[in-house]
């Protein structure tokens, strides 16, 4: 599959961490909340109906895996799966780990407080914890 340009937020924002078979994985910058984000490598697409329905079935299918992986290895009480695009048009789906009593809890996590970037060995640090789960995950994707 051919390299899709990235929205320059999106770069900006997060991290990549590695390539399913219809996205790429990226670890969204802020150490509140693990926070993934899956890009689908399709030109143009901006909505989820935009993908032929075998794209939207793995788009799916990769965030369901992505939420279950995150959540056992966060032990999130829930998993929030988003599409909004309002600010960055780029197809993208948030998969977000959540906990009763984070700083945005019960609410959503856009726009609450400041962002706390990783420094470099936390990244490293989230960056291999994801790898490892991710050994297992890539074989049923």
């Amino acid at each position: 599959m051919a390299p899709v340009q990235l929205d320059e937020r999106l770069v900006a924002d997060s991290y990549p961490v590695t390539e399913l078979p219809l996205c790429q994985l990226r670890l969204m910058d802020d150490t509140r909340f693990p926070w993934l984000i899956l890009i689908p490598r399709r030109d143009a697409v901006s909505e989820v109906f935009d993908l032929d329905e075998a794209d939207q079935r793995q788009l799916w299918h990769e965030a369901g895996e992505v939420g279950r992986m995150l959540k056992s290895l966060t032990q999130a009480d829930k998993i929030n799966v988003a599409n909004l695009g309002n600010v960055v048009t780029q197809l993208h789906v948030h998969v977000v780990a959540r906990r009763n009593g984070d700083v945005a809890w019960p609410g959503p996590v856009w726009g609450q407080g400041q962002r706390q970037p990783y420094d470099l060995n936390e990244l490293a640090s989230m960056r291999d914890h994801l790898l490892a789960q991710l050994d297992g995950l890539k074989q049923r994707l």
